[in-house]
């Protein structure tokens, strides 16, 4: 798989796992698909550096020979992605957290436990995954990895949903005051200000 010209993604979540689930755009209107097909996949893992280039163009010839367990795969990562935001919705608007979500999120979590290991590079220990398998999913592993890495952190009270009716964008609010609204200022925030002046401006003139 060749270097991406242009992102494809929004990466404003701040978050690896919340930038997974934010590859639904328009989620409670009209919903936008960013992962279309599982090339896609492959090319939120790139964007993302949750895995090397070797093992995503392994992954991506794979996937060729096997369309059919790529397309279970996709199906796969789409119930992860809404059982993520089923949680972390939950959590940032203070409601209880589903049972069924979390099932799924600690499925993903004991099968990536299996291919998870220790390394250490200088001083540092970090958690790696083993490329030996040849398993379609291997991008989802880090991605569950992450989400349960946020929920058991302090970042969980940074955790925020954008105001925007049309978005549902999840991120990480790490400015000073912890008042951030919107995903993207340039997106939801500009329109949302958009919006606003001409709400004025068509009071103004009736």
């Amino acid at each position: 798989m060749t270097g991406l010209s242009s992102k494809r993604f929004d990466l404003s979540g701040g978050h690896l796992a919340l930038d997974f689930v934010n590859t639904l755009g328009g989620r409670t209107t009209e919903p936008k698909e960013r992962l279309p097909n599982y090339p896609a996949l492959l090319f939120f893992a790139e964007e993302t550096k949750t895995l090397p280039r070797r093992r995503i163009d392994s992954l991506l010839e794979q996937s060729i020979r096997t369309p059919g367990q790529a397309v279970t795969v996709l199906q796969d990562a789409i119930a992860l992605r809404s059982a993520l935001f089923e949680i972390f919705s939950a959590v940032a608007e203070r409601r209880v957290v589903p049972d069924k979500a979390m099932s799924k999120l600690n499925w993903n979590l004991m099968e990536g436990a299996s291919f998870v290991r220790l390394t250490q590079q200088g001083r540092r220990f970090e958690w790696d995954w083993a490329t030996s398998n040849q398993r379609l999913n291997a991008m989802l592993w880090p991605v569950a990895r992450a989400a349960a890495d946020l929920l058991t952190s302090d970042d969980l009270g940074k955790l925020r949903m954008c105001a925007a009716d049309d978005c549902a964008w999840l991120f990480l609010d790490t400015t000073r005051n912890r008042k951030r609204r919107w995903c993207d200022m340039k997106t939801c925030g500009n329109r949302f200000k958009a919006r606003r002046h001409y709400e004025r401006v068509r009071e103004g003139s009736d």
